[in-house]
C-alpha cells in the first residue's frame, strides 16, 4: 500500500497535485503512463459507466468489483476509492465499507459530508480517508455552488479544520468559489484538491470522462481535451458504412489458405459432395 504522505510533502513543497477519476483497467494503465499522482474510483461510475441516474444508485459491489479492475493496472499512483451511499452511516459500517475495499488494494477512501466521527474512527484503525466538502452528490441532487455566502464559507473553514484534526489525509472541495478554495488551502496543512473550486487548491481533479470528452456536457469547471464522444461516433458510423457497403473486410484484413492447402480443401469438398448453396 501507498501512504497519503507524500502528499503532505508536495503540498510543504508547493508541487501540485494530479488527481483524475478511473473505472476500468485500460484508462487505469493510460493514467499510469501519463503520471497521474491520485487514480480515483469515484461512485460517479454510476452515471459515467453504469447507466445510473445518480451516484446514490452505487453499491458497494459496484464498486469493489471496478476497484478490482483498475487495480490491475495501478503500480505507482496512490489508489483513492469512494466509500458509496449509505456505506458508513455508523462506525461499524465505515470500517467494514472501508475495510473490504482496501483489501481489495485500495490505498485510502473517500467519504462525503462533515462526518468528524468517521474520519477519526478509520484513522484510528489505519485506514486513510479523504474528506469531501462543498457539493456532495450523494447529499445535494441539485449540482449548484457551495459556500456561496459569507456564514457557509466560513463553516466550511470551520468543518474542514474538524475533519483535518480527526485524521483527514486530505480534502476535496467541489463547486465552491475560488476565494473559499484559497483560504482553506492557506489555513490547512492537509493538501487540498478542487474540482471546480479555483486555481489555488493544491491539487486538481476531473471526471476522466469530462475531460477526455467521453460526452456532450459542457461544464464550467472542465477543460475538455480531446472529444472523445466525436472521433468515436465518427470511428463507428465508419464502419458500419464500410460493412453494408461491402468495404471491409477488405484484402489487407483477411488471411489465406496456402495454394496447395487450398487445392486440398476443394477435393475435400468435391470428395465429400458438399453442394455450394
Amino acid at each position: 500500500m501507498k501512504s497519503s504522505n507524500q502528499f503532505l510533502q508536495k503540498k510543504k513543497l508547493g508541487e501540485r497535485i494530479s488527481m483524475l477519476t478511473c473505472y476500468d483497467y485500460p484508462t487505469a494503465l493510460w493514467q499510469e503512463e501519463a503520471g497521474v499522482d491520485i487514480i480515483f474510483v469515484g461512485d460517479s461510475l454510476g452515471t459515467n459507466i453504469l447507466g445510473y441516474k445518480s451516484e446514490k444508485e452505487v453499491v458497494l459491489d459496484d464498486m469493489a468489483h471496478h476497484l478490482k479492475a483498475v487495480r490491475r493496472g495501478v503500480r505507482n499512483a496512490y489508489l483513492l476509492v469512494d466509500l458509496p451511499y449509505l456505506t458508513y452511516e455508523t462506525l461499524e459500517d465505515a470500517y467494514n465499507s472501508a475495510s473490504r475495499l482496501v483489501s481489495l488494494g485500495a490505498d485510502g477512501v473517500k467519504i462525503e459530508g462533515f462526518r468528524p466521527e468517521i474520519v477519526e474512527y478509520l484513522s484510528a484503525n489505519k485506514i486513510e480517508v479523504c474528506g469531501h466538502l462543498g457539493l456532495n452528490p450523494q447529499l445535494h441532487m441539485k449540482k449548484t455552488l457551495k459556500a456561496e455566502t459569507a456564514e457557509k464559507a466560513a463553516k466550511l473553514i470551520s468543518e474542514s479544520m474538524e475533519l483535518q484534526k480527526a485524521g483527514a489525509w486530505g480534502i476535496v472541495y467541489e463547486l465552491i468559489p475560488e476565494e473559499v478554495g484559497r483560504e482553506a488551502t492557506n489555513r490547512l496543512s492537509i493538501p487540498t484538491i478542487g474540482i471546480g473550486a479555483g486555481r489555488y487548491t493544491d491539487g486538481q481533479v476531473l471526471v476522466v470522462s469530462d475531460l477526455l470528452g467521453f460526452n456532450s456536457l459542457d461544464l464550467k469547471h472542465v477543460s475538455k481535451y480531446v472529444d472523445i464522444h466525436e472521433k468515436a461516433t465518427n470511428a463507428l458510423a465508419r464502419f458500419v458504412s464500410e460493412v453494408t457497403s461491402g468495404k471491409f473486410p477488405g484484402e489487407k484484413n483477411v488471411r489465406h489458405l496456402d495454394g496447395d492447402q487450398e487445392e486440398s480443401f476443394k477435393r475435400l469438398l468435391i470428395e465429400d459432395n458438399h453442394p455450394v448453396v
